[in-house]
């Protein structure tokens, strides 16, 4: 739960705190209104989506110009969700992400090898490639590459993406290596990534273009080799410096050892887990090129499953996504404002302003005041702000504008937001924290507020006391 603060007009700072906004779950937003189905003008489907767009605007600025590598296998195709994947991938691009795609094709192959009464032949989990593999192989990725592109030259009907022009390209951008003899077997023309032509990729990037990889290479020579999707696509996030590498595959993310989805880790936890070897043949090995991956310079990897329609929005545009993304570095980070945030805690505060939960203050007073600010960060984007007033004539403090994002809510960000200005409070050798609120009473109250008077305020804030709004008065020792 979160609190939130208020004051008069012309006060130099926030202080009263108000009711949270309900938590806004995109998936709840209403049907485009007919003419038959008329929506009241300003009514709550209105409200619903001006809070959901509020929630994503700041992933959208975040992301723009940023490099996705986004790979999915070919079991993704076989269960025909192609055309709502390009759907999404056609609204990231359209949001001004630039986007390489990497599919896979095993099942294709196995397809073409039954076709041709071939026997696949594996070791270690890998495929072993001789001559008729490598021409299933070569049919296989050819026949995707071709479908792909077509369903983004479709003009994409029926969808918000309806006439967009969006252009896809693919090369000979990967440069391969054979695998070679392993343990005494010869994997033939499997091979393994040796470079990825990242200028070449960039440059297409930055003309617009969706850049498409299959998983063949080619030596210096002209030889072909089948590769796996997932070193094809974690090689081309680093050789890009990708700001993410994305895997779309058949398992919902990693899960801790009670079976529960963990929606982050760390890059130590997350090689930890594979040193352990408890978790299933098929997410250590997607888990091992992504940590490939950040070992190289990414900053974040995410596994998402491909049979949750827009998965790959909701991981990316969720404060908690539906896989798992692993970071390089912490993903939330509890620090004091600078002048960088203002912006963002406008952002944060603008509902409440709006509808009169807040009185309006306007960027000049957060500007003068962020000093006075502490923010709670998630990937790059602020969910919750607190301001610290002092009072060191009286021994006290004010905790002021006390805000957590609707998205964020639950999670506990208000709790350490409390804790941080409790802690700015005691360094400044101040012994009482008061806050003025008229609907959270019992929050405080469970974290050891108790109610105080008007009287009770220092000299300065009793002057600036909004007797209107009559707000509790509530103060805890330090």
């Amino acid at each position: 739960m979160n609190a939130r603060t208020d004051t008069p007009a012309d006060a130099p700072a926030p202080s009263e705190m108000d009711e949270p906004l309900p938590v806004t779950d995109p998936s709840a937003l209403p049907a485009p209104a007919t003419s038959a189905d008329p929506v009241e003008r300003g009514g709550p489907d209105h409200q619903q989506f001006v809070d959901w767009l509020r929630a994503v605007a700041p992933y959208i600025h975040a992301f723009r110009g940023k490099t996705f590598v986004i790979a999915f296998g070919g079991e993704l195709v076989k269960a025909n969700i192609l055309n709502a994947l390009v759907n999404d991938v056609a609204l990231l691009h359209a949001m001004g992400m630039q986007i390489v795609l990497v599919h896979g094709s095993r099942p294709q192959v196995e397809e073409q090898l039954a076709l041709r009464h071939v026997e696949s032949q594996f070791a270690e989990g890998v495929r072993v490639t001789d001559n008729a593999a490598l021409e299933c192989a070569k049919e296989a990725a050819g026949e995707l590459r071709l479908d792909i592109e077509a369903a983004f030259s479709q003009g994409l009907p029926n969808t918000p993406m309806a006439g967009a022009q969006l252009s896809v390209i693919s090369g000979n951008f990967v440069t391969a290596r054979p695998l070679g003899i392993v343990d005494g077997i010869d994997y033939q023309h499997t091979g393994l990534v040796r470079k990825i032509d990242g200028e070449s990729v960039r440059m297409s990037l930055s003309h617009g273009k969706i850049v498409l990889l299959s998983p063949l290479g080619f030596s210096p020579t002209g030889q072909a080799f089948n590769l796996s999707m997932e070193d094809v696509a974690s090689a081309t996030a680093i050789a890009l410096k990708a700001d993410k590498l994305v895997f779309i595959t058949e398992v919902p993310g990693v899960q801790d050892p009670v079976g529960k989805l963990m929606p982050e880790m760390s890059l130590r936890t997350a090689i930890e887990r594979l040193q352990n070897n408890h978790l299933p043949p098929d997410v250590s090995y997607y888990l091992e090129h992504l940590v490939k991956a950040l070992k190289g310079g990414v900053p974040r990897a995410h596994l998402i499953p491909f049979d949750l329609d827009g998965s790959v929005l909701l991981e990316l545009f969720l404060h908690d996504g539906v896989g798992t993304m692993i970071s390089d570095t912490d993903l939330e980070s509890l620090r004091e404002a600078t002048l960088d945030d203002v912006g963002g805690i406008l952002q944060l505060i603008a509902p409440l302003e709006q509808d009169g939960t807040l009185v309006p203050r306007g960027r000049h007073l957060i500007e003068r005041d962020i000093a006075n600010f502490s923010v709670i960060e998630h990937d790059g984007v602020l969910f919750g702000c607190a301001a610290l007033y002092p009072y060191p004539r009286e021994g006290m403090a004010e905790m002021a504008c006390l805000t957590v994002s609707s998205e964020a809510q639950g999670t506990g960000d208000g709790e350490r937001l409390l804790k941080r200005i409790e802690r700015r409070a005691r360094s400044l050798g101040l012994d009482r924290l008061f806050v003025l609120t008229t609907r959270t009473e019992h929050w405080f109250l469970k974290r050891g507020f108790v109610h105080a008077t008007v009287d009770d305020l220092p000299e300065d804030k009793r002057k600036l006391y909004n007797w209107q709004r009559k707000s509790m008065v509530l103060m805890k020792k330090l």
